[in-house]
């Protein structure tokens, strides 16, 4: 079995897995110096788009795509690739399909596919220059196209919301939100669907401090929260709504949902749809046991089994921390799994860096929190 994997960035999370499996690994990339080339059995540099990567998939006769792309940009291209060699060569490409992707990277697109489909969002309006300015605050100020918490702006005044304009001309304005930022994963696969552990990002806050910046927990536990009917388990409820999601856009791979929890109402709304790996991977793989990485290989070769993926679910109690620079011989991608019920991965860049802990139960990963000298009483949650 061979599989060509576009992008290097993420390769380090399933050079491992691809070597248990027995998989002929074929990276292409476009930047020369980017990390984990050596982790594939071959390489390619290539201009920056899909072309490229197209033909060498075809020459070296690889059995599927898995395209490891977790920004934006390139997810239309690689829909399109997708579309070509699943129709003229009968390649897998794990990837969303144009649709998707053009509704997903575009906010005002999310919102009016939302509401569209009943789906409960936060209120909003597009805003530009010289018209009326809104009289309710806090906003939270967007541009229709960005990600990571580019471009966004928390206004508190009229003054605010004129200075966001003076630098973008337009902005889509969302109702603030005092609540909890939740996030949870989805693997959609020739239509059948796993979503994975609700994730806790942590408290909105007004000075718009990003969840990467922050205390994550999963599973998540809110105690006043709305319940699932069936299943009287708010966690479940949030599940039904990323499996609902997926099937209405026809997902494919693994996807984000980003949602918030109105602590004032008891509601819940849909945030943004993101049709790529996500920041929470690691937190979701040390709670569920499922590394969405390692799972879309499977559906690259055909072996993944929707049933088999929720059998194998389980729920750890997960903890991870910011830590920015932390010593530690284990960032690497030897270290990149979880072992046992307790145990710990750091991952993530210079300045960036986040521990990831896995405990049997909350106790257990503070204990582990503790040992590594983490005072979690320091960081925002």
């Amino acid at each position: 079995m061979k599989l060509l994997f576009i992008g290097a960035r993420l390769f380090d999370d399933v050079a491992i897995y691809t070597k248990e499996k027995g998989i002929t690994s074929v990276l292409t990339e476009s930047n020369p110096k980017a990390q984990n080339l050596d982790l594939a059995d071959s390489y390619h540099i290539v201009p920056r788009g899909m072309e490229h990567p197209k033909e060498i998939a075809i020459k070296e006769d690889v059995d599927g795509v898995v395209p490891l792309i977790g920004i934006d940009g390139p997810l239309k291209e690689v829909a399109l690739l997708k579309e070509e060699l699943e129709s003229d060569y009968g390649l897998p490409v794990v990837a969303s399909p144009l649709e998707a992707v053009s509704i997903a990277e575009d906010k005002v697109k999310t919102k009016e596919f939302l509401l569209k489909n009943d789906i409960k969002t936060p209120e909003y309006d597009l805003i530009s220059s010289g018209q009326k300015i809104p009289k309710k605050y806090p906003l939270v100020l967007k541009q229709a196209l960005g990600q990571g918490g580019k471009d966004i702006k928390i206004a508190l005044s009229q003054e605010d919301v004129q200075g966001y304009l003076e630098k973008f001309d337009t902005a889509l304005a969302e109702r603030f939100i005092e609540g909890i930022e939740i996030s949870v994963e989805i693997l959609r696969w020739k239509n059948h669907s796993v979503p994975l552990i609700p994730v806790s990002k942590g408290k909105t806050t007004l000075d718009g401090i990003h969840p990467l910046e922050k205390l994550k927990k999963a599973p998540l536990h809110i105690n006043d929260a709305t319940l699932d009917a069936k299943t009287n388990n708010y966690n479940q409820a949030i599940r039904n709504i990323a499996s609902y999601i997926a099937d209405l856009l026809n997902i494919e791979g693994t996807a984000d949902l980003d949602l918030i929890f109105n602590r004032s109402n008891k509601n819940t709304y849909v945030l943004e749809i993101n049709t790529r790996p996500s920041g929470t991977r690691y937190l979701t793989a040390a709670s569920s046991d499922i590394n969405p990485l390692h799972e879309i290989v499977d559906m690259a070769t055909g072996s993944w089994k929707n049933k088999k993926v929720s059998k194998r679910m389980k729920e750890y109690y997960a903890l991870e921390i910011p830590v920015g620079d932390y010593f530690s011989d284990k960032n690497n991608y030897h270290f990149r799994e979880f072992h046992g019920e307790n145990s710990w991965i750091i991952h993530g860049p210079s300045n960036h860096q986040r521990i990831t802990i896995r405990g049997n139960d909350e106790k257990n990963a503070l204990k582990t929190a503790a040992r590594l000298n983490l005072n979690l009483d320091t960081i925002r949650n």
